[in-house]
């Protein structure tokens, strides 16, 4: 690594997170905490991960150390928004937050109307389609925002297991992020380039930054929202914590194609290289012929938080 990564690396990387809850809860202060969980049909998973948060919102002496934890249902067609709310989740409909604005489709509208739906001062995004989940990712991620001073960003990093079927290998997932996230940052931010997990759905960040930050509307956002918290505030507003295994639902190369055209468009765009998006074309056979299947690509962001939110608007 390059003498300035190596420095960051060292200096704002956490492997072993050692933060109680008692102490954390000390720390926050009079700050208040958000849990989000962004979800399009998950039904299967969205009850655990809400369990998995729904014990640090117990108080201990008057303090605890989540305030909320809300699932923003992204037009679902199974039961996630009756099962979150069964677990003890707030759900909210992306269409019901910011309801001047007709939502677009993508991950990272979600997480920005998500801002309008809660009002923590530290706001943890957590996926819903995670399995075996660790009550201590939570912790973890707020360790650096209530313990380090300037750190305004945290990702969390982990070892990815690969299913495919009914077959797990112990590595192999975060295929995005090995063959092109990681890659476009050593090319064209390598100041970046110590990023554990850039894609990596779990992190945390004070409100006042995402507020701040324009959203990318599909999932360019992560990327989208590291690139551009090094770029205003510096690497040093950044930090990761290893939060050990992370085990989702592995998407199909065909898919993992739409969502890499998608954050390598959030990618140039923040380069100087602005990319309008559009028609993708894969190809399968069919038949004996080979013919493209094509998916619309939006690269477009949405404009910050506190623009829209600002009075008159």
């Amino acid at each position: 690594m390059r003498p300035d990564v190596e420095r960051w690396f060292t200096a704002r990387t956490t492997q072993n997170p050692q933060w109680t809850v008692e102490e954390l809860r000390a720390a926050k202060g009079s700050r208040t905490v958000s849990v989000v969980l962004p979800a399009l049909d998950e039904e299967e998973t969205v009850a655990d991960v809400v369990a998995a948060v729904l014990p640090h919102t117990s108080a201990v002496d008057g303090r605890r150390l989540v305030d909320e934890v809300v699932v923003v249902d992204s037009g679902s067609t199974d039961r996630t928004a009756e099962v979150a709310a069964a677990a003890g989740a707030r759900v909210v409909r992306r269409e019901d937050v910011v309801p001047h604005l007709p939502p677009v489709p993508g991950k990272g509208e979600v997480l920005w109307r998500s801002l309008a739906a809660t009002t923590g001062d530290l706001v943890v995004f957590l996926d819903s389609d995670l399995v075996e989940v660790d009550a201590g990712f939570v912790p973890a991620l707020l360790g650096p925002l209530l313990t380090v001073d300037g750190v305004r960003l945290v990702k969390g990093f982990y070892r990815r297991p690969l299913r495919v079927g009914t077959d797990e290998a112990d590595n192999g997932g975060g295929r995005v992020t090995e063959l092109l996230a990681r890659p476009l940052l050593a090319a064209l931010r390598p100041e970046l380039s110590g990023v554990v997990q850039p894609l990596g759905g779990e992190y945390a960040a004070t409100r006042e930054l995402l507020e701040s930050l324009p959203f990318a509307a599909g999932y360019g956002v992560e990327i989208g929202l590291l690139l551009d918290t090094a770029q205003r505030h510096g690497t040093d507003a950044i930090a990761q914590v290893n939060l050990g295994v992370r085990k989702h639902r592995n998407r199909s190369l065909r898919a993992l194609g739409v969502m890499a055209r998608q954050i390598l468009g959030t990618v140039l765009d923040r380069c100087g290289l602005p990319d309008p998006g559009g028609p993708y074309a894969q190809f399968a056979q069919v038949a004996g012929e080979w013919l493209p299947d094509v998916a619309e690509v939006r690269i477009a962001d949405r404009p910050p938080m506190r623009e829209v939110r600002a009075p008159g608007r």
